[in-house]
């Protein structure tokens, strides 16, 4: 199916785990690239530095180092966004808003790590409330761009899924994720 995908003209494809990645990504070649949607724990960075174009799910310090520590190893830069939990919602992952601004500029000169943008998680079931955490990180991602830190290139806003993707779209997003809308339910 994600071959089928590829023929369709469906560049990149985004995982949430990453033993799923590494199973499907030698199956599915170039021109297809590949996104880390899901949490990342640091011991499964090595295994995907070199395999990914875009980690979406950045959050802390520790995964900052070892993902720039892995890279540099590699001799390469790993882009990243930064995963922000807007709605504040127990179970979901990402920094707090108010976080967002001190973390980039502690991690923009880490050699082997590319800030690029942010990401984001909306509730489920309520397109209103998805619409204001979307806007929310709009204007967090408008504040990082405008304070322009070395190094740092705010180009994505990861926002938006299957259910609420028009949403993200008309609040600004650029990437959204629906690999459920195309693939089905796990």
């Amino acid at each position: 199916r994600m071959a089928e995908a590829v023929q369709a003209g469906i560049g990149i494809f985004g995982e949430n785990r990453v033993q799923e990645l590494l199973a499907k990504y030698p199956v599915v070649q170039s021109p297809a690239s590949w996104h880390l949607v899901g949490r990342l724990q640091t011991n499964k960075v090595k295994s995907i530095i070199g395999k990914v174009d875009l980690i979406h799910s950045l959050d802390r310090y520790a995964l900052a180092t070892e993902i720039a520590k892995r890279a540099q190893a590699a001799g390469t830069r790993v882009n990243v966004l930064v995963q922000v939990n807007v709605s504040g919602e127990p179970s979901k992952q990402g920094l707090k808003p108010a976080e967002v601004m001190p973390f980039v500029e502690q991690i923009a000169p880490y050699e082997g790590l590319a800030v690029k943008g942010l990401m984001t998680i909306a509730p489920q079931g309520d397109p209103q409330a998805a619409r204001m955490v979307f806007r929310e990180l709009r204007r967090l991602f408008e504040q990082v761009a405008q304070a322009e830190i070395a190094q740092v290139e705010m180009r994505y806003l990861s926002m938006g899924m299957t259910d609420d993707f028009e949403e993200a779209i008309e609040e600004g997003a650029n990437l959204v994720r629906i690999g459920t809308g195309i693939f089905g339910k796990r």
